[in-house]
């Protein structure tokens, strides 16, 4: 029997950081309220409040590249974002490949609920959840 472990994800953006939950052993994720972002630089309180709430055993920050897998702008950025939550939190982070996540929620959106999902800036933490499920994939066997 595979021991359930919480795990939050965020999609970084310099405006925006999308944010899931999702369980280990289901492989899915649930979206949560993004985090207004200034400059790449979230409200580090309301994160603290959000893993204090949640207790994940993990956390993973999607890594923006190129669809030939070089380095973009924000993959850096993404980074040390991903650096700063383990050093504040002392909370594993882990990163994933995120590459047309944000594409992919978009469509998700629109096809579940029109141009009115678009609207909610729920974009980004959709992508948070493709992420997630995507490592979830990747990273934990049934």
């Amino acid at each position: 029997m595979a021991v359930s472990q919480s795990v939050i994800a965020f999609d970084y953006g310099e405006k925006r950081i999308g944010v899931a939950i999702g369980q280990s052993v289901t492989g899915t994720a649930n979206p949560l309220k993004p985090f207004s972002a200034n400059d790449g630089q979230p409200n580090w309180q309301k994160v603290e409040q959000l893993l204090r709430e949640w207790q994940p055993d993990y956390l993973v920050v999607g890594l923006p590249l190129n669809m030939d897998t070089t380095e973009q702008r924000l993959t850096k950025r993404a980074q040390k974002f991903a650096n700063r939550l383990n050093g504040r939190f002392d909370i594993k982070v882990n990163m994933m490949d995120e590459r047309l996540s944000s594409v992919e929620a978009r469509e998700q959106l629109f096809n579940d609920k029109g141009f009115k999902g678009l609207k909610n800036n729920s974009i980004d933490s959709q992508a948070a959840c493709l992420i997630l499920e995507s490592w979830f994939r990747e990273n934990i066997s049934y």
